[in-house]
């Protein structure tokens, strides 16, 4: 058996970035073999990324990589924001971004089979994160933008990311549009993209609101009435029909024509959207946990 040195364990640790124990055992199961022992670390990771595969991970990080009018945002999650916010979660993410943007990946399941910088697919890197960081990793899913057009991607904080594509005006004017999409949600571009039936239905609405004594007024002027609350509430959930948040004098619409442009279309990520979280009662699990 070969002597398994202070220095051998570091080395393999600087080279995975597993535990100094994992290291440790690596090494006395591959008799010091340093190659061998990284090769085994990596299947044990594999391992160690399929017993976690069943737990939530519903926090984590929005990674973004851009070339010109080429973009992709990736959501990649993680159980606890603690974790979302290490370094080495957040190396990650940023490895995949860019695997991701230069292979054309268009979907998570796509993007697994890119390679990182360092020569790995996702998927092995993403198996040996979860084996450093202890907690189940995924790429959930991308939002892509390939066009000749001013691109702007933008990323919040890390949890929410914006592509939005522009035609016309400048790299300025599509950051402040993604800015103002990540700020204020609108779920459609303009007043043509509202559909027929949310309009009927909210016409509905407005009208059963509406008192007796207004409803017995002329037909003419009962529809204005309607009109004037419906074009209100159509500019609402409309990008141009919202104010603008760089200058709340003016509207999307009148910024964006006012630089000769128009908004093609914008797609807007948020961490963990759509995921049920699971609440942990720690009390109860420690309590439970005494009684074995």
């Amino acid at each position: 058996m070969a002597e398994i040195t202070a220095s051998l364990v570091k080395e393999l640790r600087e080279r995975t970035g597993a535990g100094m124990m994992e290291c440790k055992k690596a090494l006395t199961e591959n008799n010091g073999d340093i190659d061998a022992a990284a090769e085994w670390l990596r299947k044990s990771g594999l391992a160690k990324a399929d017993k976690k595969a069943d737990r939530v991970a519903a926090e984590g990080r929005i990674a973004v990589a851009q070339d010109g009018g080429k973009a992709v945002l990736v959501e990649i999650n993680s159980e606890t924001d603690f974790v979302a916010k290490d370094e080495n979660f957040i190396a990650f993410t940023n490895a995949v971004a860019q695997a991701a943007l230069a292979a054309g990946a268009t979907d998570a399941d796509t993007v697994k089979a890119a390679k990182v910088a360092s020569g790995e697919t996702v998927e092995e890197s993403r198996a040996a994160a979860i084996s450093k960081l202890g907690e189940n990793i995924q790429v959930r899913r991308l939002a892509v933008v390939n066009t000749d057009n001013n691109v702007a991607a933008y990323v919040h904080g890390g949890k929410i990311g914006v592509l939005v594509e522009v035609k016309g005006g400048d790299a300025d004017l599509a950051r402040g549009i993604a800015m103002h999409v990540a700020a204020m949600n609108p779920p459609y571009v303009k007043a043509t993209d509202v559909p027929a039936s949310f309009v009927e239905k909210e016409k509905e609405i407005e009208l059963a609101k509406m008192s007796d004594k207004d409803k017995a007024k002329p037909a003419d002027i009962l529809e204005k009435i309607i009109s004037g609350k419906i074009n209100k509430i159509v500019n609402e959930v409309t990008l141009y029909g919202q104010p603008y948040v760089l200058n709340s004098d003016q509207t999307v619409e009148q910024a964006v024509k006012a630089a000769g442009a128009e908004v093609i279309g914008f797609q807007r990520l948020v961490v963990g959207e759509g995921i049920e979280k699971v609440v942990e009662d720690y009390a109860a699990e420690v309590a439970k946990a005494m009684q074995v």
